[in-house]
């Protein structure tokens, strides 16, 4: 049984990891939590004790020195698989600071794949992104569209990140790997003990608009009114966190039990459906019963039209599929909202 392994999840206690370490705790997995809080909190892993009467192993530590890495797993030699969340993940910051992404996306994959090597037998699930497609030939977008050209050093990394492991994966045979190419998280644990928290402003749409709602931000920009789709606003396919994180124990449970076709794969986690930014602040007026004050500004550059995932392949080989409606999520979101400002 994989019950008592124990999984290692890096950057554990951000927006999808937390809900992700929340889940292999209800299946039953011993969970090692690494965050070095850059962007995250400790308050986070009390959420995740009073959601599932289990306080998971935390260590404090930046991934980005080697012999702390090496040290960890020397000290944890019966790690069965790790997830891999720990990144800097803002696109904006990500094209002021450059070597500052390379360096956190890169060297951290690289420092923990030359761990999972030196042990042999190992599973490796990698938060990927959407981003790899860019805007797409066609929709919905298959795993099988071409990766374009980056927007962004952070999409790049995404990219990058994806060849490494690849790369890894043909040359090590007993590291099995999984890439989760997510489209747009949302939404907060049902017990409101846990949510998406961000630093300053929001990058992401969601948080923006619950802020707005909360009156902490005057009123929201909605970026382009002029796109080429039925309201003139960008379409996105909005996944509730917790599903993702649902996801995310599937894939691990694929390679512990040997179900995997290849060493490594590649899913879509999405929920198949795209939403414009129109329909999603009409979707938080409807759930909230607040009016949300917006305008329409321009474009943001790097920005694409539309993007929403066809999820069949993580369907049918995953058995996995995104349950939670748009206005669940975003109820979840506000609830999350209206307790961090109580």
């Amino acid at each position: 049984m994989a019950e008592k392994k124990k999984i290692l999840v890096t950057g554990g206690l951000g927006f999808i990891g937390s809900h992700t370490v929340v889940e292999l705790q209800h299946e039953g997995f011993e969970v090692v939590i690494i965050d070095n809080l850059s962007n995250s909190s400790l308050e986070v892993l009390e959420g995740i004790t009073r959601i599932t009467g289990k306080t998971p192993a935390f260590e404090k530590m930046d991934l980005r020195d080697k012999a702390a890495v090496s040290a960890f797993f020397a000290n944890h030699p019966d790690v069965s698989g790790v997830i891999h969340f720990a990144a800097s993940k803002a696109v904006g910051e990500s094209v002021d600071q450059p070597l500052l992404y390379y360096e956190n996306n890169i060297n951290t994959l690289i420092y923990i794949l030359q761990e999972l090597r030196d042990k042999g037998e190992s599973c490796f699930i990698f938060s990927s992104s959407c981003t790899v497609y860019g805007q797409a030939d066609e929709l919905p977008i298959t795993e099988s569209a071409p990766v374009k050209k980056a927007e962004s050093p952070y999409g790049n990394t995404k990219q990058i990140g994806e060849e490494i492991i690849a790369d890894t994966c043909n040359v090590h045979h007993g590291l099995k790997a999984i890439s989760l190419r997510y489209f747009n998280p949302i939404g907060a644990h049902p017990t409101v003990e846990i949510g998406e928290l961000p630093l300053g402003v929001p990058q992401n749409l969601v948080p923006f608009i619950t802020q707005t709602g909360a009156g902490v931000r005057k009123e929201l920009s909605v970026f382009g009114g002029d796109y080429p789709t039925p309201d003139g606003t960008g379409i996105r396919d909005y996944i509730h966190v917790v599903d993702l994180a649902k996801a995310h124990v599937v894939a691990l449970q694929r390679l512990l039990h040997g179900d995997n076709k290849e060493n490594y794969e590649v899913f879509n986690v999405g929920t198949g459906t795209g939403s414009s930014v129109l329909e999603v602040i009409k979707s938080f007026e409807s759930v909230s019963g607040e009016k949300l004050h917006y305008k329409i500004v321009d474009r943001r550059p790097g920005d694409i039209t539309a993007a929403y995932a066809d999820t069949t392949k993580a369907n049918r080989e995953l058995g996995w599929e995104a349950k939670s409606t748009l206005d669940e999520a975003m109820r979840s979101a506000w609830a999350w909202e209206k307790k961090i400002r109580s």
